[in-house]
């Protein structure tokens, strides 16, 4: 893989290691558009934040937005994200359900 390819790549997930803007594509990918006040309710934060995190998504092309009226509605652009969010979830699922009887033997031990 050309070292430009890489370096893109660790740019991606280095915006992608950041919860809140998981949480924003998680609910983006749930609701297909939403504008920064309904992101902002759903998620339990500031619009402003969300604004920040939603500027650096934009940058990167991984949301893109619409105008819709008077509102702008964002969506995910990426659409590759979807199956990467469900490969990761899916991991993460098997692995607590293989941790569980460890946890519950420390427990009782």
């Amino acid at each position: 893989m050309p070292d430009a390819l890489i370096e893109e790549a660790a740019r991606r997930f280095a915006l992608l290691s950041d919860p809140t803007r998981l949480r924003i594509l998680s609910a983006l990918l749930e609701r297909e558009t939403m504008t920064v006040t309904e992101l902002a309710e759903c998620l339990g934060i500031t619009a402003p934040n969300v604004s920040q995190h939603l500027a650096r998504l934009l940058s990167a092309r991984i949301v893109t937005r619409q105008r819709d009226g008077r509102k702008l509605r964002y969506s995910v652009e990426d659409q590759s994200l979807q199956p990467l969010c469900e490969l990761v979830c899916t991991s993460l699922r098997e692995q607590a359900e293989r941790m569980r009887p460890d946890w519950s033997r420390e427990a009782a031990g």
